[in-house]
Order: structure tokens, then C-alpha cells, then sequence
């Protein structure tokens, strides 16, 4: 009897274990028109119109079911068609799931560079873009307006911010964090460019932003969030600087240099020292 009852304990943990582990979806309302789904921890941002949707980032990579999910969620909304779909920018794991809304009808719209890059990667479960945007492109639907605002390399080349005007409500994905360091050793970045690219971002007109990831606490990013963001880089570049000078890229500085100043933000432990070894290769070796 202890035995199984000792079995049933273990089963019980176990499902609760999964549970708890389990994808979890919700769909948010955030303005009269604007509309954030998320699934387990990636999010996309929707606009609905009387005349159509405007919908972005697919989320499938690794959860083919996320985006027949995400499509479900917005048609518990609205009938209307669905008329675009803006990929933030080419990563994956943001975009894999666009076939169910390119068979809705959807145009797929992403920055010339984007569409550049899916075309030569030809990955089987990414919808290849119909429409480029290079610096701009602002979309009138319903009565509502959308602009897509590139401001320059960061975490791609090829980046996308998706602005509500009226709102001043943002949609920017991944190179924007909320108390957190990069990820990993920064994949796919560009510094010193993403320098400029946060100060015009900041200069852009909204005062609130959801990303591609929840932020802590499920809050709003703000202006100065962005601005900590481009601080942290900055001290991270100085530190490694220092470091390089006295020939301690790699491992040597992967071991010493630490950031007091931000070892309460996520991610502090285990990406920092590749943070480090992405700068060391500038700093240390001259290239990126």
C-alpha cells in the first residue's frame, strides 16, 4: 500500500510538473484596435480593423501548433480578412509559422533585407515575403494607420518596428531589452551600429512597447528602457576594452569582467560571459 500509494505521489508531481511546463497561450486586449498573443514566451502583436487584420509574427518554430493557435485566437475576435502579415525581422524562431495566414489571403510584408536573406535560406517552413520595405512604409487599413519604421542594424539587419500612431504604441522585437542582458554571445548583431539604432528608436513617437519576448513582470517597455539598454552595451564595451588592453580576451576576461550594476538583471550568470566574448572579438581581434 505505501508502495503505490508512493507511486500515485510521484505520478501526481509528475502531471503537475508538465502542467506547469506546459505552453501556455493568451491573447490581450491593448487598445481599441491592438490586440498582443502570446505563446509560452514568444508574442506577436495584431490589429484589427473593420476592414481586415494587420498581424505579425507567426510563432511556430519548434510549435507547428502556435500558429494555427494564433490564427484561432484572432478569428474568436473578428471575420474580417486577413490582409498583412509583418514579420518583425528573419529570425526563425519569430516567423515559422506564416502558412495558415498566407492561405487566409494575408500579404507577407518584411524589410527588403529580410526578404533577401529567406530567399537565399529557402527554410521549408518560412513563408518567403511578397512585399519589401526599406526605410518605411506606413499601412492604412480600416481607418487605422500602421508604420513600420527601420532603424538601422541591431540584432539583425533587417529589424522592423511596427509604431500605432495614435496609440504611440510599439512593436519591437528582440533588440530591445527590459533588464536583461543579450542573449548568448549577441547572435546576428551589429555594434556600434545598434548604438544609433536605439537612439532612433527613442526619438520615435510612442511611450509605450510589448516585444517579441514578455517583459518582467508582463509590463510595458519604455523610452528608458531603451536608453538602459544602450547603456549597458556601452559599459560592457568599456569593460572589455579595458580587458583587451591588457590581453586578457578571451577567457581571462570571460572570467573577470563583471557588470555589478546589472547582476540583478536576467540572464546576468549565463550570458554575460558570452556578451563578453562577442565584444572581445572587436576589441581583442578587430572584427565582429
Amino acid at each position: 500500500m505505501k508502495k503505490l500509494l508512493a507511486v500515485l505521489i510521484l505520478l501526481c508531481s509528475a502531471f503537475t510538473a508538465a502542467a506547469q511546463q506546459a505552453p501556455q497561450f493568451e491573447t490581450r486586449r491593448l487598445t481599441d484596435n491592438a490586440y498582443l498573443f502570446r505563446y509560452a514566451f514568444h508574442q506577436s502583436l495584431f490589429v484589427v480593423t473593420p476592414e481586415g487584420v494587420i498581424a505579425t509574427d507567426p510563432i511556430a518554430l519548434f510549435r507547428p501548433q502556435a500558429a494555427a493557435t494564433y490564427l484561432a485566437e484572432i478569428r474568436k475576435i473578428t471575420q474580417a480578412p486577413i490582409k498583412y502579415l509583418v514579420y518583425s525581422h528573419h529570425h526563425y524562431d519569430h516567423i515559422a509559422g506564416g502558412k495558415p495566414f498566407k492561405d487566409a489571403g494575408a500579404t507577407v510584408v518584411a524589410h527588403r533585407n529580410a526578404k533577401a536573406r529567406l530567399e537565399a535560406l529557402r527554410y521549408a517552413d518560412v513563408v518567403i515575403p511578397d512585399e519589401a520595405v526599406d526605410d518605411f512604409r506606413a499601412i492604412e487599413l480600416g481607418g487605422v494607420r500602421v508604420e513600420l519604421h527601420y532603424t538601422g542594424r541591431n540584432h539583425s539587419d533587417n529589424s522592423l518596428v511596427l509604431l500605432l500612431p495614435k496609440d504611440k504604441l510599439a512593436f519591437i522585437v528582440d533588440f530591445v531589452g527590459v533588464e536583461s542582458v543579450g542573449f548568448r554571445d549577441l547572435p546576428d548583431s551589429y555594434v556600434p551600429d545598434w548604438y544609433d539604432s536605439l537612439d532612433r528608436v527613442a526619438a520615435l513617437p510612442w511611450e509605450r512597447m510589448i516585444g517579441g519576448h514578455p517583459f518582467p513582470g508582463g509590463r510595458y517597455a519604455t523610452k528608458d528602457d531603451v536608453r538602459a539598454t544602450k547603456q549597458y552595451y556601452l559599459d560592457l564595451s568599456e569593460a572589455v576594452r579595458v580587458a583587451a588592453n591588457q590581453n586578457k580576451c578571451w577567457d581571462a576576461a570571460m572570467a573577470e569582467v563583471k557588470l555589478p550594476k546589472y547582476e540583478k538583471w536576467s540572464n546576468y550568470e549565463r550570458s554575460l560571459p558570452m556578451n563578453i566574448e562577442k565584444f572581445c572579438n572587436y576589441w581583442g581581434r578587430g572584427y565582429w
